[in-house]
């Protein structure tokens, strides 16, 4: 009853916005589940943050992709616990592996596999380094603190929304930038 009312608020709030991700990207621990699961074995029962699987139903149910990107050095408990929690197949693409590089791999891969530009994604993680190295390769990244929630998703389209908006003025300006050089260039020949 409680995702059911989570994914329709969740669904109100995606509806405001005009732009949207083609993608939402998620990390695992305290993010999606408030543990780490190397922590813990495949005997565990999982659980998620209270809003998360109502954001995850209602992201599918709008049209935008979702998937993983978690520097799990257990990616079979990973996803043993996404399938117990029966999310597994919600995801198109799931990184699940132990790395350095604060997800750069992984986001990588996942636009490899998805084909989606990373200015077309978003990122929530709770891990500030993750944040800073991913926004740098052009993903909208928000940090959360108590796991993702409505507010998160809120700010995260917010944002998303924001970035898009600054990136076509950007491609509007150099167009014109563009038109005029050429202009009084070919008026000077």
């Amino acid at each position: 009853m409680e995702d059911d009312r989570v994914k329709n608020e969740a669904m109100e709030i995606i509806g405001q916005f005009q732009v949207q991700p083609r993608l939402v990207v998620f990390d695992l621990d305290y993010t999606l589940w408030p543990f780490y699961c190397e922590c813990l074995s495949k005997r565990n029962v999982p659980s998620l943050y209270p809003q998360a699987k109502g954001i995850l139903y209602a992201l599918k149910d709008k049209g935008v992709d979702i998937a993983i990107a978690s520097r799990s050095p257990t990616p079979d408990i990973a996803n043993t616990f996404l399938e117990k929690l029966g999310i597994k197949s919600l995801f198109v693409a799931k990184e699940i592996f132990s790395s350095w590089t604060h997800k750069t791999d992984h986001f990588q891969k996942i636009k490899n596999r998805t084909a989606v530009p990373y200015n077309e994604m978003l990122f929530f993680d709770d891990e500030d380094g993750n944040i800073e190295t991913v926004s740098k390769m052009g993903v909208t990244s928000i940090l959360v603190h108590d796991g993702v929630n409505l507010a998160a998703l809120r700010y995260g389209l917010a944002m998303f929304s924001q970035n898009r908006s600054t990136l076509e003025k950007n491609k509007q300006r150099w167009r014109n930038f563009s038109k005029k050089t050429s202009s009084s260039e070919i008026g000077e020949l």
